[in-house]
């Protein structure tokens, strides 16, 4: 059986991304440590928040690194409450492991969303399938690789980053 790292960076492989993974020696599991290992701001770091869909599935939704998500906005775009998986719940729900999940090769069922957080950015870096990785990708990029369902608005600052010239 193959780990999630492996899953994810085949599937990038398979559409032509494969050569913008970097895989490090320390953890990538927050965002903090991501944009550490990375080199870049914490905002630019797309975190994948896993969340109760309705019925036994995942709402991933990608956010920038500096958001978090307002529940009465989240509410207001679903219909209902903002519930995050349990940690025995990730793996059965998204294939990946907790600090690890990416919106990439879901399970059937899974659904992913883009946040508006992420359009300061020409790039972001969302993990690759584990919790030492990140793949560098424009915010197109993302949303096709993701096959997201659109953009929301979910998300409230916890600090304002503004953008900086991209590398």
């Amino acid at each position: 059986m193959m780990t999630g790292f492996e899953r994810a960076k085949n599937y990038l492989d398979e559409q032509g991304y494969g050569d913008r993974v970097a895989v490090f020696t320390e953890s990538t599991a927050t965002v903090a440590l991501a944009a550490e290992q990375v080199g870049c701001q914490e905002a630019r770091i797309a975190k994948s928040l896993s969340f109760y869909d309705e019925g036994d599935r995942a709402v991933i939704i990608v956010t920038a690194g500096d958001g978090k998500i307002d529940n009465r906005r989240f509410k207001d775009q679903f219909g209902f409450k903002a519930k995050m998986l349990r940690g025995e719940d990730v793996q059965r729900l998204t294939g990946y492991e907790p600090g690890g999940v990416c919106p990439f090769d879901l399970p059937d069922g899974a659904r992913v969303f883009l946040d508006a957080s992420l359009d300061r950015f020409e790039t972001v870096y969302p993990a690759c399938g584990d919790a030492a990785s990140a793949v560098r990708l424009t915010i197109p990029e993302l949303a096709a690789l993701s096959k997201a369902q659109g953009t929301i608005d979910a998300v409230s600052y916890t600090h304002l980053t503004l953008p900086t010239t991209p590398y």
